[in-house]
């Protein structure tokens, strides 16, 4: 009988133990994420500075640190377009430090790209997005062409001969150059970059003859450095309203543009991404954010997890489509 009372009272102190440790554990969880932040945010980029995600997340991330209370920093890892990016938010911490600010080619087209295929669906979460551009078709300026259908005529005449850039295999920037040369029924030689700043650089520099601009380089257009011949998407451009879009000009189905926004590792509390969305939405709605965005040819335009998810999962549908049609599978 004492044998038996013996271990049945241990047991009731070891399950007493265990879920007092829990709930402790449960406390400090709590507390932590109450106090959330208390210490810097990273905000991770996969491209260069100077790019338009650079620049939304340094604009963002300025805007956050004033309402948070705590610096956000921005860590530029290029390459891979944007899946090296997002290997190192995945493998950080999911502790409310650390986010990946990206297109979402990362997950709308990066799973299907590359081999082996990260899972960023399962492993990364949209927290909310911060701003939209539509692309523009962007040739430099000695190109001999004055309109869209002069350069599909030339291509057309030289198969393969025009090259056209973008930020890296895989980005919006790139897919949307495959819309169009499957929609315009002509081909050219695409050139990869580590970010849209340098793939404009050569550009201007006469290296390339044209590229799908993600709003970068526009002040140069004004500049008479290169020429704009058309937008995508199904409306103009508010910034270039004398511009038609290329569905205007015959050539339909090129309409995507570029959502950006802010990624979490998978795991982070949810409290946390919550408070976070909320704080997005303030920055984007800013003034100063909004032009800021908008000299850089974009709009601040915020949704909230739920709605970024929904467009991720819409352009998902176009775009695992065009690679498997196309067949770009890359190593």
């Amino acid at each position: 009988m004492t044998s038996f009372l013996t271990k049945y009272v241990s047991r009731r102190h070891v399950l007493a133990a265990a879920a007092a440790v829990l709930s402790m554990q449960a406390g400090v969880q709590a507390l932590a994420q109450a106090q959330w932040p208390s210490k810097p945010i990273r905000f991770v980029v996969g491209f260069p500075a100077g790019g338009s995600t650079d620049v939304m997340a340094r604009v963002v991330g300025a805007s956050l640190s004033q309402s948070l209370g705590q610096p956000v920093v921005v860590d530029n890892r290029p390459g891979a377009s944007s899946n090296i990016a997002a290997i190192e938010t995945i493998k950080s911490a999911p502790d409310g430090y650390t986010f990946m600010v990206a297109p979402i080619s990362v997950q709308t087209a990066n799973p299907f790209l590359f081999k082996p295929a990260l899972n960023p669906e399962r492993d990364l979460r949209p927290v909310a997005s911060v701003g939209y551009a539509q692309l523009y078709l962007v040739t430099k300026k000695d190109l001999p062409v004055a309109s869209v259908k002069e350069l599909v005529v030339m291509a057309q005449a030289q198969p393969g001969k025009l090259s056209y850039g973008s930020g890296g295999t895989g980005t919006q920037m790139h897919l949307v150059g495959e819309l169009f040369k499957q929609q315009a029924k002509i081909d050219a030689l695409h050139v990869p970059y580590k970010g849209g700043a340098p793939a404009l650089q050569d550009l201007l520099a006469g290296q390339i003859d044209y590229y799908f601009d993600p709003a970068s380089g526009l002040p140069h257009i004004g500049e008479g450095k290169a020429r704009l011949l058309a937008v995508t998407g199904n409306k103009r451009s508010p910034f270039f309203p004398d511009t038609p879009t290329l569905t205007e000009l015959g050539i339909p189905g090129v309409e995507l543009g570029n959502w950006f926004g802010v990624f979490a590792p998978a795991g982070t509390p949810v409290e946390i991404t919550q408070r976070l969305e909320k704080e997005i939405q303030k920055a984007v709605s800013q003034k100063d954010v909004k032009q800021r965005f908008a000299e850089m040819g974009s709009e601040a335009i915020f949704q909230d997890g739920k709605t970024f998810n929904e467009t991720i999962q819409n352009e998902t549908k176009v775009l695992s489509a065009l690679i498997k049609e196309r067949n770009l599978v890359l190593e």
